[in-house]
């Protein structure tokens, strides 16, 4: 049934391209509900597989639950990046990108102000963008295990360790850093489990039509991994996991000091329990080093992955980041 069944259908939610620069674009999910909330959404993905994790399926789609809720929803697509793009640095999209398409989601929806949500490396990459760009309107902010502080990552730290893995061995070698490698760095974590783990639970639950069809839809997205540009990688590991810039008020993005308490805007962080990537410590730490009033840290019962699809997300992810900007998109 594996072997000879179709790939499952992923991102249902129906969209248009609003935007595009290089390989990036810029989403808008179209719907027939009217819109509840005024203030728009962006959401802004890692630099790590594809941002279709975030609209996986019907009834399993935190994009799709969104737009159902009312809210003006969109989506910073980095596309796939080729050798070309090996000397993209995290400055370009932090500093270009993501500003432009803020500016792109204003004018579109018509409106002053914006809310962001960032997903992974997404959240820390947005963080450090609203940090670096205080004069624009941005009244929320969600992270969604997001790390901020690296100074203890567990194996993820054992692994980088500058006296082990030369960072720039790496990138001058391969230009830009191939998805396997980062997709086995994620396994290695717990070996047993994340390789073998899997297929010992879909050998139990054969019979379960309901855990298949999950099963392939996340198998889907695991093993459809994009490459990390080079020199974006080089400071993503140098500067975060090596030398943990940011949450010591060190980092420097194209000559500009990032000093996180610049942000200001209501802010929910969100980590997950069970998350061996971005762990609850290294996400909670922000909150001391924001200038926020109105900030909250929540620590839900789910991993890395299981916070935006599976049975938890819906009934804990959703409605959390639902609730939460119901009462500060208006």
């Amino acid at each position: 049934m594996l072997t000879t069944d179709p790939e499952p259908e992923v991102a249902p939610t129906p969209k248009e391209v609003i935007w595009t620069r290089n390989k990036t674009k810029l989403y808008r999910y179209i719907s027939d509900q009217p819109k509840k909330h005024k203030i728009p959404l962006l959401m802004v993905y890692a630099l790590i597989n594809k941002p279709y994790v975030l609209d996986l399926t019907k009834g399993g789609s935190l994009i799709e639950y969104l737009v159902n809720q009312g809210y003006d929803v969109y989506l910073l697509d980095w596309g796939t990046p080729g050798l070309e793009d090996r000397n993209m640095k995290l400055d370009d999209f932090i500093m270009d990108y993501i500003p432009r398409a803020v500016k792109k989601v204003m004018k579109k929806s018509n409106v002053d102000e914006v809310s962001l949500l960032g997903y992974c490396m997404g959240g820390t990459m947005t963080s450090i963008f609203a940090a670096l760009h205080p004069e624009l309107p941005i009244r929320n902010l969600v992270f969604m295990t997001s790390p901020f502080d690296f100074e203890n990552t567990g194996p993820y730290g054992e692994m980088l360790d500058e006296q082990f893995f030369d960072i720039d061995k790496v990138v001058d070698t391969l230009g830009v850093v191939p998805p396997e490698m980062i997709d086995m760095g994620n396994k290695l974590m717990k070996p047993m489990a994340n390789i073998y783990g899997p297929y010992v639970s879909l050998v139990d639950r054969a019979d379960n039509e309901k855990f298949i069809t999950s099963f392939k839809l996340l198998q889907k997205w695991l093993n459809d991994g994009i490459p990390f540009p080079g020199e974006a990688y080089r400071q993503w590991i140098r500067d975060f996991y090596q030398k943990n810039k940011l949450i010591k008020g060190e980092l420097v993005v194209r000559g500009h000091k990032v000093e996180l308490k610049n942000i200001k805007a209501n802010v929910l962080n969100l980590s997950g329990q069970h998350d061996l990537i971005a762990q609850p410590h290294m996400v909670e730490a922000l909150m001391d080093s924001i200038s926020s009033k109105d900030k909250q840290y929540m620590n839900l019962p789910v991993g890395h992955t299981s916070i935006t699809f599976g049975s938890k997300a819906v009934k804990i992810t959703y409605p959390t980041i639902s609730n939460w900007l119901a009462d500060r998109s208006n």
